[in-house]
């Protein structure tokens, strides 16, 4: 008796043809809702890129095109770039990196242990404090340029980097307190106390554990800072008199006249004073993703 063999069922990717895609793995056309938020976002993006763009192009516009209403010059002049250098002011952007990057490793030297104290004890007054903190981000500097300019011209500080460094740093202080209060609170307690068990000091665990957990607080406060300190214009044209130690933000009202504006120095100038931050930007975007990645587990 002879048995006869029964194959078994072509499977779909066989039964497809050669040189045929399959159409179960063919690709999907985006829906119409995001392909509209896709736009939306596009747009959106658009309006807030466009004022730099104009300012890039009004950058490279000769004296002669200001007026025109065209949106690009004819002809790019990238000497405005060279005048930018050549009239000094490579000096005043070495004050801005200056006052910005002291002011931010300041408040980041002031604002962790007292975050972290702030954030892992319970003490007597401590809400007061903390709303105390609070309020003085209430205060402007402006309110307070007259007692201000007094204070430093009695220390002699006046007309000096270390001025806008200890302001800038002090009036950006209470918001990194607050950022980085949050983000030590939210760290579980247990993963320090298996950090003690493992042997680690305190501060052994704060460096190790705790602050690359609260990475995304740290690199916060440091934007903000760096920034306010870098766009920060009525204290530093109070404090500083000199034109070889005004930051950048100052000696750019040299392109400004009585009767005249060089507006395309000054836009090159604007262009130039754009470019730290954006760096910043990009060297930090790592950091903050790694930082929200981060766990403890291994």
């Amino acid at each position: 008796m002879s048995t006869s063999t029964v194959a078994p069922p072509a499977s779909p990717a066989a039964r497809v043809p050669a040189g045929r895609p399959d159409p179960g793995t063919a690709r999907r056309l985006p829906s119409v809702k995001k392909v509209a938020i896709a736009a939306g976002a596009y747009l959106v993006a658009f309006v807030f890129l466009f004022p730099y763009i104009q300012m890039v192009l009004t950058a490279l516009r000769p004296q002669e095109e200001l007026r025109q209403a065209t949106l690009l010059p004819e002809r790019f002049a990238w000497s405005n770039f060279v005048t930018f250098w050549s009239s000094g002011l490579s000096g005043n952007l070495l004050v801005s990196l200056q006052v910005a990057a002291g002011s931010t490793i300041l408040v980041l030297l002031v604002a962790l242990p007292a975050a972290y104290y702030t954030a892992r004890h319970e003490f007597r007054g401590r809400t007061a404090f903390m709303i105390l903190v609070l309020i003085t981000q209430m205060f402007q500097p402006t309110a307070m340029l007259v007692g201000i300019y007094r204070e430093f011209h009695q220390l002699g500080l006046v007309d000096t980097v270390w001025s806008l460094i200890l302001v800038n740093g002090g009036f950006n202080l209470a918001f990194a307190v607050w950022i980085l209060n949050a983000y030590f609170a939210s760290i579980p307690r247990e993963l320090e106390e298996a950090a003690f068990l493992d042997g680690n000091g305190r501060m052994g665990t704060l460096f190790r554990i705790t602050l690359p957990l609260a990475a995304p607080g740290v690199v916060t406060a440091l934007i903000f800072t760096f920034i306010a300190a870098w766009n920060e214009f009525v204290v530093a044209l109070t404090l500083t008199t000199s034109p070889g130690n005004q930051p950048l933000t100052v000696a750019l009202n040299s392109f400004i006249g009585q009767y005249q504006v060089d507006w395309q120095n000054l836009f090159a100038g604007s262009v130039i004073a754009t470019i730290p931050v954006i760096i910043l930007f990009a060297l930090i975007e790592g950091k903050v993703v790694g930082g929200l990645t981060a766990g403890s587990v291994k």
